[in-house]
């Protein structure tokens, strides 16, 4: 006897799927059937009608459908700061201009608003989830429920006094307050978020690292940014921020070191031992002149990586195919070899990659049984873009956020035929440029 058809909510065709793991894969003419936001097989069209009635189909013929996009690193709030002091050097822009405007405009209500505008601005990019670092986290979680997006919400503390909080023991408790309010929120998850060794002392470590192994979290962390970090932790401390943390005990799988663009060779060796990831951010580095990742020497080691576009404040785009094409751009020409980090593994870092540093990747990812129907479909019917004889090199080389169609979330659609669905765009660029006006020079 023949199985009987199951009724499931939505089966997506596509004419190329890629998901991701096992690496290097691309299947043509498949379907993902979905049920309950995850995915229930990946098979053939041609045996969708034996098998599935879906409530809903969504057919891709001219489509290439990737896992959603995974931004490992960003400040979501900064939205609102877009723009602001550009084209000045990283400790110039933020001690002169960043932290002051911070200091006068900072809320609840900018956290929540800049949160609003970012999450906007990644679901039409075809980001299904993000790691968030910045004041007022609860402002931030509430903002990504609102847009319905994935969102991995950092728990910020640093040593000195904010409109949030008024020293690294107020930090934590505030934050830990707000996980314990939402644990039972889907699409939330949480990483402790210590802002960088330059602004957070040996005590407030001690605190996370304790915190991160009793609830068993991830340490989101600057680390490396800049050669100017670097030497003034020589200066204050005798060695570099690495051995620093390293001695502190924060070296471990739960770290994800944000930039890592001024590593060594021992250094690189103590980040893969202690099987840290890092969190890339290509566009950021180069906008601040911090630098080029050694991710060519990182991936050979076996490191983790995932991509970030840091702040829209320091980049000025919350774009990771933006960032997928600089990676690949950026191994090539900083290891002198063409064949250094090919597509397949810049399209790993933006999806896989991040989903594994999150502690995320049974859930996200890939595509994949089991997993969440976090979907990103990109339209190749374009003229820039033909012909097509590899379509994961399009995604890296040739594909822009605009050519994004359809987005998922948890089996949701978020983004349909290139428009938001229930974000009202027009209201918030009316909402970004009142804050404009606010916070205007």
């Amino acid at each position: 006897m023949m199985a009987p058809v199951e009724i499931v909510d939505l089966v997506i065709e596509a004419r190329w799927l890629v998901p991701v793991d096992p690496p290097e894969a691309v299947l043509e003419n498949y379907a993902v059937a979905i049920d309950h936001g995850r995915i229930l097989d990946v098979l053939p069209q041609s045996e969708v009608a034996a098998r599935f009635s879906p409530r809903q189909r969504k057919r891709l013929d001219q489509h290439v459908l990737i896992p959603g996009l995974i931004n490992l690193h960003t400040h979501a709030a900064m939205t609102l700061l877009r723009g602001l002091a550009d084209d000045r050097p990283l400790m110039e822009w933020l001690h002169h201009h960043v932290w002051p405007a911070e200091a006068q405009h900072v809320s609840a209500q900018f956290v929540h608003d800049g949160t609003r505008l970012a999450c906007a601005e990644m679901l039409r990019g075809g980001i299904t989830c993000f790691n968030d670092m910045y004041f007022f986290p609860g402002a931030a979680a509430d903002a990504a429920l609102a847009s319905g997006i994935r969102a991995a919400i950092g728990l910020i503390t640093v040593d000195f006094p904010s409109n949030y909080a008024a020293d690294a023991d107020d930090y934590l408790a505030k934050g830990l307050a707000v996980r314990d309010q939402r644990l039972d929120e889907p699409l939330l998850s949480f990483c402790l978020a210590p802002h960088a060794p330059y602004t957070v002392g040996e005590r407030s470590f001690a605190r996370v690292l304790t915190l991160a192994e009793q609830i068993d979290l991830p340490i989101h962390l600057h680390l490396h940014e800049t050669a100017h970090e670097i030497n003034d932790s020589m200066e204050r401390f005798g060695m570099r921020p690495i051995e620093r943390i390293r001695r502190l005990g924060l070296l471990s799988p739960a770290l994800i070191a944000v930039h890592a663009v001024h590593v060594n060779a021992e250094e690189i060796e103590l980040l893969a031992q202690h099987g840290c990831s890092v969190a890339h951010c290509p566009s950021s580095n180069l906008k601040l002149a911090s630098g080029i990742a050694p991710i060519t020497a990182l991936s050979a080691r076996g490191i983790n990586i995932g991509l970030g576009t840091d702040g829209a404040a320091s980049n000025n785009r919350l774009d990771l195919f933006q960032e997928m094409r600089l990676a690949a751009l950026l191994a090539k020409e900083e290891s002198g070899r063409a064949d250094a980090i090919n597509a397949h593994r810049v399209l790993h870092m933006a999806t896989l990659g991040g989903a594994r540093a999150l502690g995320l990747e049974a859930d996200i990812g890939s595509i994949a049984v089991g997993k969440y129907a976090d979907l990103c479909a990109v339209s190749l019917n374009d003229i820039a873009l033909a012909p097509c004889y590899d379509p994961v090199s399009h995604l890296t080389y040739a594909v822009g956020r605009e050519h994004v169609s359809d987005v998922w979330v948890a089996g949701r659609i978020r983004v349909e035929n290139g428009q938001l669905v229930e974000n009202n765009a027009p209201g918030l660029i009316k909402l970004a440029l009142l804050w404009q006006n606010k916070i205007r020079p």
